[in-house]
C-alpha cells in the first residue's frame, strides 16, 4: 500500500488516535476524491485548486479547519463545540460527528466550485 503523507501523519500520533484518525481522513476523502493530499501549515490539507479542508491531532481534541466561510455557514449545527474564525474542536473523548464533517466537506467543496 502506497503510504500518504496524511497516513505518515496519522502513523506519528499516538497509537489511540490512529484509528479514528484514519476514519476521518477516509470521510474526507470519500467526499474530495479528487483533492491532493498535502501537509500545510504541518498537518494534513486536502487542497483541490485551494485548501478545502484540514484536520490535526491535538492533546485534547482532533482540530478540524474548514474555513471561516464553514465555521459561519455551519455555526447552528457546530453549537455543542468549541470553535474560532476558521477551526472547530472535536474533543478526543467523544465520537466524531462524521455526518456533519462530511456535510461540511461537500459544502467547501461546492464553494470553491463557485469562485
Amino acid at each position: 500500500m502506497v503510504e500518504t503523507v496524511i497516513d505518515a501523519y496519522i502513523a506519528e500520533c499516538p497509537v489511540e488516535r490512529q484509528e479514528i484518525l484514519t476514519q476521518l481522513k477516509q470521510v474526507i476523502k470519500d467526499v474530495l476524491p479528487e483533492a491532493e493530499e498535502k501537509i500545510k501549515y504541518g498537518i494534513p490539507t486536502f487542497y483541490q485548486n485551494e485548501n478545502i479542508v484540514h484536520f490535526s491531532n491535538a492533546k485534547n481534541h482532533i482540530g478540524f479547519y474548514p474555513t471561516p466561510s464553514a465555521i459561519n455557514h455551519f455555526e447552528i449545527q457546530l453549537t455543542p463545540y468549541k470553535t474560532s474564525k476558521g477551526a472547530v474542536q472535536f474533543p478526543a473523548d467523544q465520537e466524531l460527528p462524521f455526518e456533519l464533517i462530511r456535510e461540511i466537506c461537500l459544502w467547501r467543496l461546492e464553494e470553491m466550485k463557485r469562485k
